[in-house]
């Protein structure tokens, strides 16, 4: 009878901890899970970064988004990889003259592991906006970034006015380039 309730108190004891364990496991699967499915949203500030700039023919050796406060920001996440993301680049390259003189920038953040592909299509299509390069996906996790291409599209006082996933057709690009115009005064 002695060995029995033995048995029983260790089966309970180890039932205990194995609950407990299971308990715990399921806790930090949640608690990690709902951080990551935070996505920010229109009207939410765009967190700010600071990243390396690769692009030659843009004038500054790095790019920090808070130092473009005042400015409409185009921030779009791509690859040289990515089909979608070689479509939109001529419409960005085209519109990009016209609305740097409105006080809009763009910024293509490029997600790929290598710079030398990165230089290689900067020239292949001529590109003169800003392309930093985030080497290691610290500002794409920052943004959460899942599909390519994301981009944000940020009021001059930093807001987000509106996130687009997928790539943009010239229509869609120009008239969501016109909302993030800082008003002519």
């Amino acid at each position: 009878m002695d060995k029995q309730k033995k048995k029983r108190n260790r089966l309970i004891f180890r039932s205990s901890i194995l609950a407990v364990l299971v308990a715990a496991v399921i806790f930090v699967l949640f608690s990690n899970s709902k951080d990551e499915d935070t996505i920010y949203r229109a009207g939410d500030v765009a967190p700010d970064f600071k990243l390396s700039q690769i692009n030659g023919n843009f004038d500054a050796d790095a790019t920090q988004l808070s130092d473009l406060e005042g400015k409409g920001v185009m921030l779009n996440f791509w690859a040289t990889w990515c089909g979608p993301c070689k479509q939109e680049m001529p419409y960005m390259q085209e519109l990009y003259p016209e609305y740097k003189e409105k006080g809009v920038e763009i910024v293509a953040v490029s997600l790929d592991s290598t710079k030398l592909v990165v230089d290689n299509f900067i020239d292949e299509y001529g590109l003169t906006f800003a392309i930093p390069h985030d080497a290691n996906a610290e500002v794409r996790d920052l943004y959460r970034i899942r599909p390519m291409p994301t981009t944000f599209f940020i009021n001059p006082d930093g807001t987000i006015n509106e996130i687009v996933q997928g790539s943009l057709t010239l229509d869609k690009l120009e008239g969501n380039l016109d909302a993030i115009t800082p008003d002519a005064s």
